[in-house]
């Protein structure tokens, strides 16, 4: 899996995931989801670089234009609830794609900590040769991303699939290389050192679902 780590260089997208870590500015739920949707886009636009174009000619008022335009069939998959924002921000650049979306959360059932992931809801269009997003803020550990591939199998196998998420750790980007295909690439606006022992990112963010939405019981 090759990995695009986008704030090892300098671009407004680290402005952007500093806002979204602190504490302070993450009271505001409203600029925290904004600013997980312009990640979105920022992750969008890095992404469609690596997509396949062809040329087209458009007719304008006065004449004729070339431009090259891109043709994959592009299906963005999201993981609920916390892959909504980020979601939007990707489907504001890639708004003729098709949508995907699956559940995926953390089980504790002992209620402590524990804990599986459950995938218990899909609705998907067909992705057999497809170009497919899988939309996701949070890349801890990797389970996630793994059981929502192992779900997709039903709904055809993709031409290309492309990881985007915001924050992760090394730990997570390690287990998707050992299951995702070989040509798989990821997009990652920061990448964290560490996870602790409830399975969350460091420094990280918190709760990316809770922080967009509000808080639930755990389950």
């Amino acid at each position: 899996m090759k990995v695009h780590h986008l704030i090892k260089e300098n671009s407004i997208a680290s402005k952007f995931v500093s806002q979204l870590r602190d504490i302070d500015i993450q009271k505001d739920r409203l600029r925290f989801r904004k600013n997980m949707e312009r990640l979105g886009e920022i992750l969008a636009y890095e992404m469609s670089k690596h997509l396949d174009f062809e040329n087209k000619i458009i007719e304008t008022p006065l004449g004729k234009a070339k431009h090259f335009l891109p043709k994959d069939e592009i299906v963005i998959c999201s993981i609920l609830r916390a892959g909504l924002t980020l979601h939007q921000g990707i489907l504001n650049y890639f708004d003729d794609a098709d949508n995907s979306f699956i559940s995926a959360y953390r089980h504790h059932p002992e209620n402590d900590e524990n804990f599986e992931i459950l995938v218990e809801y899909l609705a998907s269009p067909s992705l057999e040769g497809k170009t497919l997003i899988l939309a996701d803020p949070m890349l801890a550990t990797g389970s996630s991303f793994i059981n929502v591939l192992k779900a997709l199998k039903t709904m055809g196998v993709p031409a290309k699939i492309y990881v985007l998420s915001v924050i992760g750790s090394r730990k997570g980007i390690e287990n998707l290389e050992k299951v995702f295909p070989e040509n798989s690439e990821l997009w990652i606006a920061s990448i964290d050192e560490d996870l602790d022992s409830r399975g969350y990112i460091v420094p990280g963010l918190g709760d990316a679902g809770d922080l967009c939405f509000g808080s639930k019981l755990q389950q």
